[in-house]
């Protein structure tokens, strides 16, 4: 029996267009992204699973380049050192995997942009905890109306849905437009 892709589609697009009332905190959260490029800080980035992933991609973006040339930014995904992934498991727990990483490598005027579908992974809200103790702008993609994340953070993006896949794709989305707004920001400035 075949799945009614129509109907995805469908769902994807009424998502899409309900991320409308999340465009005043997506412009301003670039502009804190650009703030803190442009002030020698690091924008990090973490997630679990597929969150994981687009941690991944949206820190390549902003090193490598999204649209235009331009000298790399700052960007780091705390889910690529393996090492410290398993041995800061193995000694800690998986829940502080990325706290510990906070530990050692945020500061002040950073930003940190933890990627949570349901907005309870505790490794999430512990490490956003430890870089605000820190300094660093705290950031949520979430869904499911943010979880516990979003009295965690500065800025919560929540997309309205309870579906994993329409929320990710939601989160890959406000992702690149990020990276468009402040690449296009920082190009542009003589």
């Amino acid at each position: 029996m075949d799945i009614d892709i129509s109907r995805i589609f469908a769902d994807h697009l009424d998502v899409v267009r309900n991320l409308e009332p999340l465009i005043p905190d997506i412009k301003a959260l670039a502009n804190r992204f650009v703030t803190c490029i442009e002030k020698g800080g690091t924008v990090f980035w973490m997630g679990n699973g597929g969150s994981a992933a687009d941690s991944q991609h949206l820190a390549a973006e902003f090193v490598g380049r999204f649209r235009r040339e331009r000298t790399a930014f700052a960007s780091v995904a705390l889910t690529t050192d393996t090492s410290a992934l398993t041995a800061v498991s193995n000694d800690y727990g998986f829940e502080v995997v990325f706290r510990r990483q906070v530990e050692a490598l945020c500061k002040n005027g950073d930003v940190i942009v933890g990627i949570s579908t349901s907005g309870n992974s505790e490794n999430i809200i512990q490490a956003v905890e430890a870089a605000s103790k820190r300094g660093a702008y705290t950031v949520g993609f979430t869904g499911c109306g943010g979880g516990q994340l979003i009295e965690c953070v500065d800025t919560c993006l929540s997309v309205p849905a309870k579906d994993t896949a329409r929320i990710q794709e939601a989160h890959i989305l406000i992702g690149h437009v990020l990276c468009e707004q402040v690449e296009q920001t920082i190009t542009s400035k003589p």
